[in-house]
């Protein structure tokens, strides 16, 4: 997984989660768990659930609490508002459906090619004749 330098200074270091982010920037993610207020937001109620399940977001920014655990930061579109979620939270909500569009686009540049030369091929036959 190669990461831009921009996104490398973002990235921190964690003992509890995998080495490397398990999630990357702007990829967009689905919180398993309900999130809760843990006090950091004074305009709700203490235990109150912020983020429902299945609630769909994007990464913004990949930090530490404590130095110890990873945090993402996902802004919740439809919610309007960003919550710093663990990776244990969140799964990917990026669908493979199995279809490989650069192997489909690649088909298609071999296909034009070999069209082009055979056309070429032809085209010098009938002016050497």
């Amino acid at each position: 997984m190669e990461f831009t330098h921009a996104q490398a200074s973002q990235i921190s270091a964690s003992t509890r989660d995998e080495i490397l982010p398990t999630f990357r920037l702007g990829e967009r993610v689905r919180i398993k768990k309900p999130i809760r207020n843990d006090g950091s937001n004074p305009f709700r109620g203490p235990d109150e659930i912020l983020i429902y399940p299945g609630a769909e977001g994007y990464v913004k920014f990949i930090g530490d609490f404590l130095q110890v655990i990873r945090i993402y930061e996902v802004h919740f579109i439809e919610e309007g508002e960003t919550y710093g979620c663990r990776e244990a939270e969140l799964e990917s909500a990026v669908e493979y459906d199995g279809y490989d569009e650069v192997a489909e686009e690649l088909k298609w540049i071999k296909e034009h090619r070999a069209q082009r030369a055979a056309e070429k091929e032809m085209q010098s036959q009938e002016e050497g004749e």
